[in-house]
């Protein structure tokens, strides 16, 4: 695991970091209430512009939208704004308001007809998007949980919703064809405390969780009628919890990110200041699978690694962000005959 960059302009702590669809630029977010644009120049990664004004209190995270022009981002503050890609330049051309407290997640779905947010005020809200008018209508307000919502994400390929609390549980949400309303056909419980992170596999059939229990879980999706005689409901499908990674981790687990590549690696961000780099074995059953800790990162931080996310289009580059003010940058090669390596630098 190669440290390729740094990048430092943020005062204070880095929540977030997210690649633009097309990996050409990487959008950061703090406490310090701004959003840093970051682009490669000659080989390097330069700060290419800083978006400010859009939010009076810390920005927790930032989503771009499929097709790359829009940015959405999440704030304490109780509000989501969306800056639009003008002539090159990113300007606060909406701000969506509702939630009662802090705002901690947003995400747009796959098609770009959805934007879901979620808060400290225990609600998921899912938002009509016409990028045309430039307007943003709140289709749903749904009230799921028991307690704070820490962080939504879309399915791949469908506009299905997982979102992941502090009450310890994960929900599954979808829009009913016939009426058009939103509802809540799945509750994954096996965590023993606040998930803070969720990510789908590639193909959408597998989810991955991380928690404050330390613990990384691994879901897998069971459609009805499935030959495994997993019990479902209707015609929705049932998620199980198929693998617990525990044992790994000393401290809270705070960020999950899986890879859509070959590779299918799974990255953690740890309030241990490490990274973890997770590969499924190659003799994994889907039904029990196994995965292997093939690489820790001691101290990729000084201070808690907050968010990790894997490049969409080089396998192995990922990115993190720190409460130590800054954003790194990493080439991941794993070996295929080594079985774990760690760095203790």
């Amino acid at each position: 695991m190669e440290l390729l960059e740094t990048l430092t302009n943020h005062k204070g702590r880095v929540w977030n970091v997210k690649w633009h669809p097309q990996g050409n630029l990487l959008a950061s977010c703090g406490e310090d209430k701004t959003i840093c644009l970051w682009g490669n120049s000659g080989g390097n990664w330069t700060l290419k512009a800083v978006l400010q004004d859009g939010h009076q209190k810390t920005i927790r995270e930032v989503s771009w939208s499929p097709c790359g022009k829009y940015l959405a981002s999440a704030s304490f503050d109780a509000t989501t704004a969306i800056w639009d890609n003008i002539s090159g330049k990113f300007e606060c051309n909406a701000t969506l308001e509702g939630h009662e407290n802090e705002v901690k997640s947003v995400a747009w779905s796959k098609s770009g007809h959805f934007l879901a947010t979620c808060s400290r005020d225990k609600s998921v809200w899912v938002w009509e998007v016409d990028n045309d008018e430039a307007e943003y209508e709140c289709g749903a307000v749904l009230n799921a949980h028991a307690q704070d919502v820490k962080k939504v994400v879309w399915h791949p390929h469908k506009d299905t919703l997982a979102s992941c609390s502090y009450d310890n549980t994960i929900k599954m949400f979808k829009e009913d064809p016939t009426d058009g309303e939103w509802t809540n056909f799945a509750t994954l419980k096996s965590h023993e405390s606040t998930v803070w992170s969720i990510a789908f596999d590639k193909e959408g059939t597998r989810l991955a969780s991380c928690s404050d229990d330390k613990t990384v879980k691994i879901w897998k999706e069971y459609l009805p009628r499935n030959p495994e005689c997993v019990p479902t409901e209707g015609d929705d499908p049932t998620w199980k919890c198929v693998c617990t990674l525990g044992g790994y981790h000393n401290r809270p687990v705070y960020d999950i990110a899986w890879a859509h590549d070959a590779s299918g690696l799974i990255a953690t961000a740890c309030a241990d200041n490490a990274i973890r780099i997770f590969r499924e074995a190659d003799d994994s059953n889907p039904h029990e699978p196994t995965f292997d800790l093939i690489y820790t990162q001691y101290k990729a931080h000084d201070q808690d690694v907050n968010a990790v996310s894997w490049h969409p289009i080089q396998p192995g580059v990922l990115v993190s962000a720190s409460d130590d003010s800054s954003v790194r940058m990493w080439k991941v090669s794993p070996d295929p005959t080594s079985h774990y390596m760690e760095n203790i630098q």
